[in-house]
């Protein structure tokens, strides 16, 4: 540990929290024959009941013990979203072992680095869309012990979990974890180098968790829906972490091509999504119904509801009490476009470091959005003078692993956390984030700019897919654009709509920061080729990288260019 162990008064209030698998036994016990988890397969709900959940994990933990797998001992996990993720994690924790998760769509250099930093003693691997990466790995690592999860797109393994789970017994141990007791190494998705292990601890994940589960009302009758990547903290706080803690039921789709359908089979009651997917399912109703048409029915009082009610049913959240969005920045006129088709998206804000809770809009507040809530219960949020977000609370890591000096500049004597973005604060506390402080950059000018403001303003002004603005060393900033993928692209008509947002966005900047061109991307960013993390943060400083050329020696005179 390289950071100061909490506090007796710390230590007091985190020992009062149930861990995650004290509850998974509890609910075995109190309500056995419930469905817990419910995987979809060939579309039909393949159904886990909590005892069911509890005896796999226990028979899990026998399994790891017989492969020589001791207490303490890191097990590394990778895989899509699946009913048996959430047991193998509780089996780590009933077999006082240290999980690594690892994001489904790493990369081999990102697969290697997370396995042999953490010294993982194994691999479970399950759902994948491509197992390339993975295997390049294990070639590397013939001795590592192997695992795979019941799904045809898991690579073949020297172990099946099938099996391993119907030849042993259920562990008859219970460990006692104390708050401090190191849990999980997540590995940040960060946007620029080898990701950081961030240390996790039982007393703070399960402190966060009670606190958004008190915060949010959840409720035992409730249902998730887990999809986005269990490596990172928000899906694992918010869904896996509440669903065991709350007793909440979690169902998982069959495949990313039936997932507005899997959706629909479970209509969840909370569900969480991200900016690029809740872009995408605007994109999908307006294709089947055109902005100016649903203009008109909406201002019609009884044809208004009905259409609200309909679309709602389309997305399979015509159930959903609660819906969220988190992970990147989104547009303010998103949420003001959902908020018109009755859907109130509530923003939230953290970081694998504060277990992605710090703030939220809860209860939502239309007037609030813009920012991302004020500090949840329990939580200190302030301003430093050089405007970088300060943050405080139980739910904290306890450093880098293997990064001392990281560790220490994470935290200042008082216990804040530097969280690296930078925002300020209205006369209510609620958060508005302007961007990271490493992704300001200084242009040829010798000024400094701040692209994520100028970003979220072009979102509202256009209908760009993607976007990012780059400018460092550059005459001026340039906004690199991905144009949304409509039928019949009249090109001509899209380059002029670009002239009069940029002309209209630039009457609104300072002058060192008026967008001084555009480049219209050829090909889609994703994760396949680089640009997108896998939870679709775009990797700016590649992009500064990659266009800085074309920046510094724009053609005078022309705003817009279309990439060869």
């Amino acid at each position: 540990m390289t950071l100061p162990l909490p506090t007796e008064r710390l230590r007091e209030t985190l020992m009062t929290e149930p861990l995650p698998n004290e509850m998974i036994l509890k609910w075995a016990e109190e309500r056995p024959n419930e469905v817990y988890l419910r995987q979809i397969i060939n579309r039909q709900f393949v159904d886990f009941t909590y005892a069911q959940v509890a005896d796999k994990a226990l028979r899990l933990v026998s399994a790891l013990r017989s492969m020589g797998i001791q207490p303490g001992d890191r097990v590394a996990l990778m895989s899509k979203n699946c009913a048996e993720w959430f047991i193998t994690d509780l089996a780590i924790m009933l077999g006082s072992y240290i999980s690594v998760p690892i994001f489904p769509t790493a990369g081999a250099e990102t697969v290697q680095h997370c396995v042999t930093h953490s010294e993982s003693k194994v691999l479970i691997i399950g759902k994948l869309d491509d197992d390339k990466a993975v295997n390049e790995v294990l070639e590397n690592h013939p001795d590592l012990p192997t695992i795979s999860l019941p799904y045809p797109s898991a690579p073949p393994c020297k172990y099946e979990f099938s099996k391993l789970v119907a030849e042993n017994e259920p562990s008859t141990e219970r460990p006692k974890h104390k708050p401090e007791d190191l849990m999980s190494i997540v590995y940040t998705s960060g946007t620029s180098g080898l990701p950081k292990g961030a240390m996790l601890t039982y007393g703070a994940f399960s402190w966060s968790i009670q606190r958004l589960v008190d915060h949010i009302g959840m409720q035992d009758s409730e249902r998730l829906f887990s999809y986005l990547p269990l490596a990172h903290i928000t899906e694992r706080v918010y869904i896996f972490g509440t669903s065991v803690m709350a007793g909440m039921q979690v169902a998982f789709p069959e495949s990313l091509d039936t997932f507005i359908e899997d959706v629909k089979m479970h209509r969840p009651t909370l569900f969480i999504s991200v900016p690029r997917l809740w872009t995408l399912f605007q994109q999908r109703i307006l294709e089947k119904l055109p902005q100016a048409k649903l203009n008109i029915l909406l201002k019609i009082p009884f044809v208004s509801g009905v259409i609200k009610r309909k679309l709602a049913k389309g997305l399979g959240l015509d159930k959903a009490r609660m819906l969220g969005c988190g992970s990147a920045p989104v547009s303010s006129a998103l949420l003001r476009w959902y908020e018109s088709i009755g859907l109130n998206i509530t923003e939230a804000w953290g970081m694998t470091e504060s277990f992605a809770y710090s703030t939220i809009n809860h209860p939502f507040r239309s007037d609030k959005i813009g920012t991302v809530g004020n500090a949840g219960p329990g939580v200190e949020v302030k301003i430093a003078a050089d405007d970088e977000i300060l943050v405080r609370g139980a739910g904290m890591f306890s450093g880098y692993y293997k990064n001392e000096e990281a560790s220490k500049a994470s935290f200042d004597e008082d216990g804040w956390l530097h969280t690296g973005d930078i925002g300020f604060l209205d006369d209510e506390g609620y958060l508005s984030i302007q961007g990271r402080k490493n992704d300001t950059f200084k242009t040829a000018k010798g000024k400094f700019v701040a692209p994520v403001p100028i970003e979220k303003r072009l979102f509202e002004l256009s209908n760009i897919e993607m976007m990012c603005v780059v400018g460092s060393g550059m005459p001026g900033p340039i906004l690199l654009a991905i144009p949304h993928d409509f039928p019949n692209f009249d090109k001509a008509r899209y380059e002029r709509k670009a002239h009069h947002v940029i002309e209209t966005i630039n009457q609104e900047l300072e002058p060192h920061a008026k967008i001084k061109g555009v480049l219209m991307m050829k090909e889609p960013w994703s994760i396949e080729n680089g640009i997108l993390t896998p939870t679709l943060k775009i990797k700016r400083h590649l992009l500064e990288k990659k266009y800085h050329d074309i920046g510094a020696n724009w053609p005078k005179g022309k705003l817009v260019q279309w990439e060869n």
